[in-house]
């Protein structure tokens, strides 16, 4: 099992980063069909849980979103949040009015959560590349290193070390009972170096790049267990299969959505004092 995972990291992480340095359609196409896929899975998965979501209805909302965060010149945004926003309320209230449906409430938040977390949360991976900064792919290649290393540390020090070595104290032992505490910590520590040493290798100031290896080492984490939220309630032990050994497309990015959406707002706060 550790030598697939491996493998499809190894095969799938480059050539993410390779499509983020390409930019264009070459990263909105296949990173849209990711999103729009994971979205398709947090329906599924609430609907097990008795939701009755609609992923005919949320992915071309969240798909507008996309096209409004990609084109930000169109300035559509904000008129289309809240055509969206009316659109959930009145699949609601069809839901309850001719389907009879008793889950409709939850049906019209849970389709707003949706929204907002693959159409609003999700849509700063294309803000953050299309950043009017000087070679805003290599931020956001700094995200993507930061989450992912992070995750990869947390992994092997809550594998390898926690225990005998440094004593083994469950982070949330309900949601997920392998995350330890100790790799947690591990993972903060050993994120932030490669993301010191990916910032060095693509010639990017030092400083900010401590603070956002910090920050997303510390913070990405509770995406992962949100999610294992819902995957524990519904009963799934992934959210997909398409990936094999590594689950679904939100098992995936489900700490990267949030890790690349902080990253954002970060880079626009440090680039003030640090030019970026």
């Amino acid at each position: 099992m550790l030598l697939q995972r491996a493998i499809i990291a190894l095969t799938l992480g480059p050539l993410a980063l390779f499509l983020v340095y390409l930019g264009g359609w070459f990263f909105f196409i296949p990173l849209t069909g990711i999103l729009l896929l994971a979205s398709v899975e947090y329906v599924h998965m609430a609907n097990k849980l008795n939701w009755h979501l609609s992923a005919w209805v949320l992915a071309p909302l969240v798909l507008a979103q996309f096209v409004a965060a990609w084109w930000p010149q169109l300035e559509i945004e904000g008129p289309l949040m809240l055509l969206s926003l009316f659109i959930i309320m009145v699949y609601a209230l069809w839901l309850y009015e001719r389907k009879n449906v008793q889950a409709a409430p939850a049906a019209w938040m849970g389709m707003i959560g949706g929204l907002m977390l693959f159409g609003w949360v999700a849509g700063h991976f294309f803000r953050l590349r299309g950043l009017d900064v000087e070679d805003a792919w290599k931020l956001t290649i700094l995200a993507l290193v930061a989450t992912w290393s992070a995750d990869s540390g947390a992994y092997l020090v809550g594998r390898f070390l926690a225990g005998n070595i440094l004593g083994r104290h469950r982070l949330s032992p309900r949601l997920s009972p392998n995350k330890t505490v100790e790799g947690y910590l591990g993972g903060i520590v050993f994120g932030t170096a490669v993301t010191l040493i990916a910032a060095a290798v693509m010639q990017l100031p030092l400083i900010p790049a401590l603070i956002i290896g910090i920050i997303i080492g510390t913070l990405g984490t509770f995406g992962d267990l949100a999610i294992s939220l819902l995957k524990r309630e519904s009963g799934v032990k992934d959210s997909g299969t398409i990936f094999k050994e590594h689950g679904g497309a939100l098992d995936r990015i489900d700490s990267l959505i949030w890790s690349v959406a902080i990253t954002y707002y970060l880079v626009l706060f440090l680039n003030r004092f640090i030019p970026l």
